[in-house]
């Protein structure tokens, strides 16, 4: 079945929705983690805000996906499989891995939700029905080059997350900078991971859903990543000079 019009309305409403993004944070901090602030609304802990975030971008994909009269090809099960991979570990081992009770706000945690279910929605919804994927697109260079950014990206994203968990011992709590890896270049290699890997979606997808969504990410990470850097540099005055924010001697 042709993508229809609410479809292609749902579409241009996440591309809508980063720029809206964009702009609202950088005017203001999205308040959790290290800018978390009273005048949100009631809170949860964190662990608990990470899970009901994420699982339904990996549940509501996967519902999505197997209404679709492509489910069983070969192109759409892989482009499924480094879904899962992702959102499995995002909503199921990530939360648990965190130290600390921070906790986040329910209104931050229910527009994250609100946007994954659009998000994994039209994603599933295009690898599985309104796209075309034969055989030869897994030899097409634009799935291979997507491939590889989705990997490297996705390798840079879990190091990164690494890093940041062993910055604390048993008991300890606040802030401290983190280093090696890719961190001697950029004050977010989990941000710039992130980043890459859903341009790698969108390259191996080839489609305007897999763009929306490299656009949204860039347009919600981008802000938070010149955040953190300047936090960084104002909490720590032995902070690295030349390290950036985002892209290593660029941003």
């Amino acid at each position: 079945m042709p993508a229809s019009g609410l479809y292609r309305a749902f579409v241009s409403l996440e591309l809508a929705l980063g720029v809206a993004t964009f702009v609202g944070l950088r005017l203001i901090r999205a308040p959790y983690g290290r800018y978390a602030r009273g005048g949100w609304g009631p809170t949860i802990p964190a662990r608990l805000g990470w899970l009901l975030m994420e699982s339904p971008a990996a549940l509501v994909f996967a519902i999505v996906y197997v209404l679709g009269d492509h489910r069983a090809d070969p192109v759409p099960l892989v482009l499924l499989a480094g879904w899962e991979l992702h959102y499995l570990y995002r909503a199921f081992v990530y939360p648990w891995r965190l130290r600390g009770g921070t906790r986040m706000p329910v209104s931050v945690a229910s527009m994250a939700v609100v946007f994954n279910l659009l998000n994994a929605s039209i994603n599933a919804r295009w690898v599985s029905q309104a796209g075309r994927y034969p055989l030869g697109w897994l030899a097409d260079p634009r799935f291979l080059a997507g491939a590889v950014l989705f990997g490297v990206g996705l390798a840079l994203n879990l190091s990164a997350d690494r890093t940041l968990r062993r910055l604390r011992g048993p008991g300890e709590s606040g802030y401290k900078v983190p280093r090696g890896g890719a961190y001697r270049w950029v004050s977010c290699p989990n941000y710039l991971g992130e980043i890459v890997e859903w341009s790698g979606w969108a390259l191996a997808t080839w489609a305007l859903p897999g763009v929306a969504f490299a656009v949204y990410t860039a347009a919600n990470l981008v802000p938070r990543a010149l955040d953190h850097h300047d936090w960084y540099r104002q909490r720590f005055v032995d902070y690295p000079p030349t390290r950036r924010a985002l892209i290593p001697y660029v941003l």
